[in-house]
């Protein structure tokens, strides 16, 4: 499987993923939305997961590469995650911080949409996140996602949800 924008490709994470990965996921200010950095271990499980997702579903996140040098910048992708009690499709992304701020984000996560409406039959799709992780919720909203609802949890305290319906509604 493989995407390819105009500045990006997104294909399968490979375990020789791992050191550029790991750079992203233990990095505090990457993850200060989440409860904590990664471990290697937790970042090694993270591959792991995405492998067993694309035998399970046939999707998964997948590693973000500069199409100019195929240099490794992050994930995106989609992954079925609880929201709110609900098993749904979520759109999720990373990007090293050393390249964030280019669009990158957003030139994959729209990539993604595109794939997702083109190869499933999901009705719509969802991007949820700590409620104050104001960069992730501008990406969603970039690529036409809509703020559905913000409810309580013990990871987030409180999740931000956005949608995009396949109607474009």
């Amino acid at each position: 499987m493989m995407i390819e924008t105009e500045r990006l490709i997104l294909r399968e994470y490979k375990r020789e993923d791992f050191d550029a990965l790991y750079e992203i996921m233990s990095d505090p200010q990457t993850m200060e939305h989440y409860p904590a950095p990664f471990s290697q271990e937790k970042t090694r499980g993270w591959i792991e997961w995405n492998l067993d997702n694309y035998k399970k579903y046939g999707f998964g996140l997948w590693a973000v590469v500069l199409k100019e040098t195929g240099q490794f910048i992050g994930d995106c992708g989609i992954t079925i995650q609880n929201i709110d009690g609900e098993q749904l499709p979520e759109i999720g992304y990373h990007i090293n911080r050393k390249f964030q701020r280019k669009g990158y984000a957003k030139e994959a996560a729209s990539a993604v949409r595109d794939w997702a409406f083109a190869n499933t039959d999901y009705p719509a799709l969802y991007s949820y996140c700590k409620y104050t992780n104001a960069a992730s919720i501008k990406t969603a909203e970039s690529i036409g996602m809509k703020f559905l609802k913000e409810y309580k949890d013990d990871v987030n305290k409180i999740t931000h949800v956005s949608v995009i319906k396949r109607d474009g509604e």
